[in-house]
Order: C-alpha cells, then sequence, then structure tokens
C-alpha cells in the first residue's frame, strides 16, 4: 500500500527522529486520505503520527540489525532535498 515510504532499518547512521516522523506523517496520510490539516482533522492526525513515530522508534530499536544496508538513500538524505525544505521553511 505504501509503497514509497522508505525503509528505516539498517540505514547507517541510523534513522533520524525526523525521519521517522516523516515516515509516521506519510503512513498517516495515506491510510487517512488527509492531506491537509484542518481543525477538525489536525489533533487525531498529529496525535496519530506522534504514536506511530513512538512505535517505529521502539520497533527499530528492537530488530536485529540488517545483513545489507537498504537499496535507496531516504529523502531526508539527500542534498536536494534538504535544499527544498530550508527553501520552503525560509518563506
Amino acid at each position: 500500500m505504501c509503497r514509497n515510504i522508505t525503509v528505516l532499518r539498517g540505514l547507517e547512521p541510523s534513522a533520524t527522529a525526523e525521519e521517522i516522523e516523516a515516515a509516521a506523517r506519510q503512513y498517516v496520510r495515506k491510510v487517512s486520505g488527509v492531506q491537509t490539516l484542518s481543525d477538525a482533522t489536525r489533533e487525531p492526525f498529529e496525535r496519530a503520527v506522534a504514536e506511530i513515530a513512538e512505535i517505529t522508534t521502539r520497533l527499530l530499536g528492537e530488530l536485529p540489525a540488517r545483513r545489507q544496508p537498504p537499496a535507496t538513500v531516504p529523502p531526508l538524505r539527500r542534498p536536494e532535498v534538504r535544499a527544498r525544505i530550508a527553501a520552503r521553511q525560509a518563506r
């Protein structure tokens, strides 16, 4: 269902809280169908993101190490994505 969510297990260095939160946010967007937050959707959406990020952090901490690193680089580690985020935040 969520083919675009990046594999976070086995990254060197380990997945950051920001990467875990981004994956959780993408998952919640996909399963809820909520793309733009409103007053009615903000609280349950953000609560779900926080809970899934917490569960994901715990899961990644409990799983054994991978034999091979993931085949793709997570988006938040790509310079062009970081530049887009910085430009958006500067506005």
